[in-house]
């Protein structure tokens, strides 16, 4: 395993901070291909997809006696388990070895070239429940429209990403359907912005992003994609993420015990935003990039659609949703 820490160390200094991304599809072939070469001691095929950055960091002087060390270790590989794509850049497989399992971590660039390879211990995948035990209020006051939520690609432009799944864009319209007064080149101009958002359950913060300037509308800054966000675990394995909060805007800190209601932030615009909403998921932990998401259900959520209004006591929005918490009396906490 020394042997296995002083080459990879090798390759992971090579990878760019930037590069394009993709779904786990990208990735597949690529990785297939890879581990064919490994197990038929092909090194010139092994080095197949790699980019000219890999190709000079890892020249067959160093390769071939890593790839010999590992198969001598570990032996063939005789399963590839399915992937995982961790945003923005990478995808992670298990390999199952005649003699153990390691993890295949890969970076591809635009070209679904390599730029980025690790070969680690292989780490279990945490929990995820079924459902959650937390009971969720919406985080906000007043009605806000979903405009991404469901469980399809066509209902949630998240669907794709593990650990967005289940997320959830909202925003506030007026009565004319629109999001914004005029022609909306302001932030000020959004009726979301600068509302406060709320804390959907007690918790405790995790994890805090400041410092990061509201885009202008129809801008986005994928270089800092959450923008200002909050990170809350309610349980071990259920933890709510908040994202694209007003600057200077957050009102807790890492380690706040914090109560369902509780204004954590306003809304804002920051991060990977073309316009002010709130990004909100629930996923298995407070690591973003290691998380899988969690269907969320709500507490006592007032929906309108197409004319129609109903109150709904466990309930999880899609897109086209207009929805509101409703206070009931017997509650003792929640948003009010």
């Amino acid at each position: 395993m020394r042997y296995l820490a002083i080459a990879l160390a090798a390759m992971s200094a090579t990878a760019p901070a930037e590069v394009g991304a993709g779904p786990i599809e990208r990735y597949r072939p690529v990785v297939s291909r890879m581990v064919k070469a490994i197990n038929a001691g092909d090194y010139d095929g092994i080095r197949r997809d790699f980019a000219q950055v890999m190709r000079e960091a890892l020249p067959p002087a160093k390769l071939v006696p890593f790839f010999k060390g590992m198969s001598s270790t570990y032996g063939r590989i005789v399963k590839l388990e399915a992937g995982r794509f961790v945003p923005p850049l990478t995808a992670v497989f298990p390999a199952r070895f005649e003699r153990g399992v390691l993890d295949i971590k890969i970076v591809l660039d635009q070209n679904d070239k390599i730029v980025g390879l690790w070969f680690l211990p292989h780490a279990a995948a945490l929990p995820v429940p079924e459902r959650h035990e937390t009971k969720l209020w919406l985080p906000f006051s007043g009605s806000w429209l979903v405009f991404w939520g469901g469980d399809t690609r066509e209902l949630n432009q998240h669907h794709d990403v593990p650990n967005q799944r289940y997320a959830f864009d909202f925003l506030v319209v007026d009565k004319k359907g629109e999001t914004h007064k005029g022609q909306g080149k302001s932030n000020e101009d959004y009726h979301a912005f600068g509302k406060p958002i709320l804390a959907p359950a007690d918790g405790v913060v995790t994890d805090v992003i400041r410092g990061v300037r509201d885009n202008v509308p129809g801008s986005m800054n994928p270089y800092s994609a959450l923008g200002n966000a909050v990170i809350v675990r309610h349980l071990r394995y259920e933890v709510s993420v908040f994202a694209h909060l007003k600057l200077g805007s957050i009102k807790v800190k890492v380690a706040d015990r914090i109560k369902a209601g509780q204004i954590i932030g306003l809304c804002g615009n920051s991060g990977n935003s073309s316009e002010p909403h709130l990004h909100y998921h629930l996923q298995n932990t407070p690591v973003i990039q290691d998380g899988t998401g969690i269907k969320c259900r709500f507490a006592n959520v007032v929906v309108r659609r197409n004319g129609t209004k109903q109150t709904r006591r466990d309930y999880s929005p899609v897109k086209g949703d207009i929805v509101r918490s409703e206070q009931v009396a017997s509650e003792k906490t929640g948003p009010g």
